[in-house]
């Protein structure tokens, strides 16, 4: 019966003293906001950057040409012949711990057309195995065949968007494209994908919905290469499962290095060492955004405990008259506490409401997605009560220990 009068009473204080109580929850309703929302997103980082891992192959690993001018690349090619076919067939016979492999050759066409006009998609050449370590999925057809590859097939598989540009709403299997001088069958069309990313943690990503994959060597003898380029643009090896790619990737660096004289014209990507940079960098970003939520909260439950006590102050003659009439110091207590809760519970609330609306804010502006889980609740909820107690006890103390007479006497 006393928390129901508390909270009865808390509520009329609420009413009563508009503005102020409304000051007073600013501090809850932002430190809560900001730890909801910064958990929201975080969330949802954390899920988009697994999925952006997975695309790339969380068990691969990738030896990525550099981009150079034409004269940097006579200076490099007097030490380093380029990223080239023979790094990838000493990487598989040098590597026991290898279980898949993959190679591309991009292409900037001068040409680029099929039935329904023109389009800018990107041309790679690819081995028959960068579907599966690239997880491409075919909405129809299939996909290139290590008989394309032997044969210098000219076909290929169109992504979702490269599709729609170059035969706007008629069929594409079966269809004929032009890539500058060469007639190309498609033979597949992937399904469609998540819109191209930018970059990850620092690494171009590239969807491929705007691509036009066909077979490598198809791509290496049918069209020509500037002077001094790489034979290959990037290559894939796959552990094996069970093999930690940070350990694989050593002897495969070391192994690069011998062939390229430790020339550095390739990048070596482990898509497991970029997850867990990102893991690292959003565990700083999580500390970052809970300091400033506790900071917040401090604050609020400092305005707590002011409005707390100003309201002993404003009814010292009620505690007085509670006390005469035969209510204990417990009660008394009890009663202010569950004031303090009250107001408490009122920010948490609305702190709640705020950093939802926040992560969504952030999401829409930005593009990040939002990733919802119990925790932002439990923990707001917890703050809240754990602030409201810690900063009432102080105030229900001291208006337990008024002297019933003296709380009378009081103007």
């Amino acid at each position: 019966m006393i928390w129901d009068n508390g909270i009865g009473e808390a509520l009329h204080e609420l009413k009563s003293h508009k503005l102020r109580t409304f000051l007073t929850l600013l501090g809850m309703i932002f430190g809560v906001g900001s730890v909801i929302s910064m958990l929201m997103v975080g969330k949802g980082a954390e899920k988009e950057a697994l999925r952006l891992i997975d695309s790339m192959g969380l068990r691969n690993l990738i030896v990525e040409a550099k981009s150079y001018s034409t004269d940097e690349l006579k200076e490099i090619r007097e030490q380093s012949p380029g990223l080239r076919l023979a790094d990838l067939a000493a990487a598989r016979e040098t590597l026991p711990l290898l279980s898949g492999e993959a190679a591309t050759k991009s292409l900037q066409p001068y040409i680029l057309f099929g039935p329904a006009g023109q389009s800018k998609a990107e041309v790679v050449g690819v081995t028959p195995s960068y579907f599966e370590l690239s997880q491409l999925s075919l909405a129809e057809g299939r996909p290139i065949l290590e008989m394309d590859q032997e044969f210098t097939a000219r076909v290929c598989v169109l992504g979702a968007r490269a599709a729609a540009e170059l035969f706007g709403s008629e069929k594409a299997l079966g269809g004929l494209i032009k890539v500058d001088h060469q007639w190309l069958e498609v033979v597949g069309v992937l399904t469609a994908q998540s819109p191209d990313q930018g970059e990850f943690e620092g690494v171009a990503l590239k969807g491929p919905d705007a691509q036009i994959l066909m077979p490598l060597n198809t791509r290496l003898r049918l069209f020509r290469d500037l002077p001094f380029r790489d034979e290959i643009d990037h290559f894939i090896v796959q552990v094996q499962p069970g093999v930690a790619s940070l350990q694989a990737a050593q002897p495969l660096a070391q192994l690069m290095a011998v062939r390229h004289k430790k020339v550095d014209d390739y990048t070596l990507i482990v898509p497991e060492a970029l997850l867990q940079q990102h893991r690292k960098t959003q565990s700083i970003f999580n500390i970052v955004m809970a300091s400033i939520g506790a900071i917040s909260l401090l604050v609020g439950g400092i305005g707590i405990m002011n409005i707390m006590l100003a309201n002993v102050l404003e009814r010292t003659r009620e505690i007085g008259l509670r006390r005469a009439i035969g209510a204990r110091r417990r009660d008394i207590m009890q009663q202010f506490i569950a004031e303090a809760l009250t107001i408490s519970a009122t920010g948490g609330l609305l702190g709640i409401v705020l950093g939802v609306a926040l992560a969504y804010a952030i999401a829409g502006f930005s593009g990040w997605p939002v990733g919802w889980s119990l925790l932002p609740i439990l923990l707001a909820v917890g703050s809240c009560g754990l602030i409201g107690l810690l900063f009432g006890i102080y105030p229900a103390l001291k208006a337990s220990r008024l002297d019933p007479i003296e709380a009378l006497r009081h103007d």
